[in-house]
């Protein structure tokens, strides 16, 4: 893993999806694009995928993404929910297969961590951090503000996470 990274951070939904997309350059983190992809629960499964496939792929190429990060799924109240979350998360799997990615998963509460410093945060405390980090994303509607700064802070734990790689890697060479 080199010091310079574009991540691609996803906070996958079948009506909303959030993204980020960070540059990684000598630990420094840049905001390429965040935003999210509305589909319509009206549309089939089949197309929403479809969708979701054909968006990320050309974010993907438009922007040379690295590394993918992503949120480990947890059940919820909805068995069904959890089940066609699944496809997303698969397509995102797909997409690091085939480009070549690096896939970092992180669980919701190492993710609240990381960016409050409490794993218990609630999602109000999560956008905050987000909002005050990056002040100019206040701008998003709050339809998808959530799946925004949601996107973010998993883009944020891959950010750090290859921080934390790259010193390791460092150390290992100067012994």
């Amino acid at each position: 893993m080199s010091n310079q990274a574009i991540i691609l951070g996803v906070d996958p939904g079948f009506h909303v999806s959030g993204y980020s997309i960070l540059k990684r350059d000598v630990n420094k983190a840049f905001l390429l694009d965040c935003g999210y992809l509305k589909m319509s629960p009206s549309d089939s499964l089949v197309i929403r995928v479809g969708q979701f496939h054909t968006f990320f792929l050309d974010k993907i190429k438009q922007h040379g993404v690295t590394e993918v990060a992503l949120e480990t799924s947890f059940l919820g109240k909805n068995a069904q929910t959890f089940l066609k979350l699944g496809y997303l998360r698969g397509i995102l799997y797909l997409l690091a297969h085939e480009y070549k990615l690096e896939l970092h998963e992180f669980a919701p509460r190492e993710i609240k961590s990381a960016v409050t410093g409490f794993g218990g945060a609630s999602k109000d405390q999560v956008a905050a951090m987000i909002f005050r980090m990056f002040p100019k994303i206040n701008e998003i509607t709050t339809i998808a503000r959530n799946d925004v700064t949601d996107a973010m802070a998993v883009s944020l734990c891959g950010f750090w996470r290859g921080q934390t790689t790259n010193k390791l890697q460092q150390l290992q060479k100067s012994q």
